[in-house]
């Protein structure tokens, strides 16, 4: 694995973010790769934290967010993640996959597995459990990440001999 810094650019597009990210890494290296950036959509917060999910879980934490949803009553969210392919053979052409998983925030923090905003986000195909309460292989199966992954991958195999 190659670690490259890259310049993180500020967008409201998470797309925009990985496409941006996986051209910036390729030219650098003159080599193939993939990048991968997410975030937590809230609805009635408009969006928020969506593309600044990490900052936002930096400096409020779970608890700042659930602070913020005290007095709202629906709490619809999704996850989404941007998965972006980038080969220096292929003339830098960006390719993007994308995985969401729809969801609502919890009013308290629930489990202790996963990272980030787990605790509180139930996926509504999820048996009920917030991701924190799930195993690995649990959350895989409803990730969106992994969604983004598996998409990417299939297309891999498919288009890159």
């Amino acid at each position: 694995m190659l670690n490259l810094e890259t310049t993180e650019i500020q967008a409201d597009n998470i797309e925009t973010i990985a496409k941006t990210s996986a051209l910036e890494a390729a030219r650098k290296s003159n080599l193939p790769v993939f990048v991968e950036d997410a975030g937590l959509f809230i609805k009635p917060l408009k969006g928020f934290p969506g593309p600044y999910s990490s900052y936002v879980y930096r400096t409020l934490d779970t608890t700042g967010v659930l602070k913020l949803m005290e007095n709202i009553r629906r709490r619809d969210a999704y996850f989404h993640s941007a998965v972006a392919f980038c080969d220096p053979n292929k003339h830098f052409r960006v390719k993007c996959f994308r995985g969401k998983v729809d969801g609502w925030i919890t009013r308290e923090e629930q489990g202790n597995q996963g990272f980030g905003f787990d605790p509180i986000f139930i996926p509504r195909a999820g048996m009920g459990k917030t991701f924190a309460e799930m195993t690995l292989e649990e959350k895989n199966r409803y990730s969106h990440r992994a969604q983004a992954l598996r998409r990417f991958a299939t297309w891999y195999a498919l288009h890159i001999k």
